[in-house]
């Protein structure tokens, strides 16, 4: 399945179904992200609801801590 993260081209498994697998898939399921699917952001209670489909524009912002 290809998909356009954060701009980018990327093929990913076609298992994937929705925004919670992504972030797996991606190792960010841990993270403290904001996900936008298509122009709508996804609530994090709500990624495992959030279905992605081939050829899907998603954007994942996470946040990094420093000092």
């Amino acid at each position: 399945m290809n998909l356009q993260i954060n701009g980018n081209d990327t093929e990913v498994p076609s298992n994937i179904e929705n925004a919670a697998n992504l972030l797996t898939h991606l190792k960010l399921e841990n993270k403290i992200v904001i996900v936008e699917v298509n122009g709508a952001i996804i609530e994090k209670g709500k990624h495992g609801e959030a279905p992605i489909m081939d050829g899907d524009k998603v954007e994942i912002v996470h946040f990094v801590g420093g000092g």
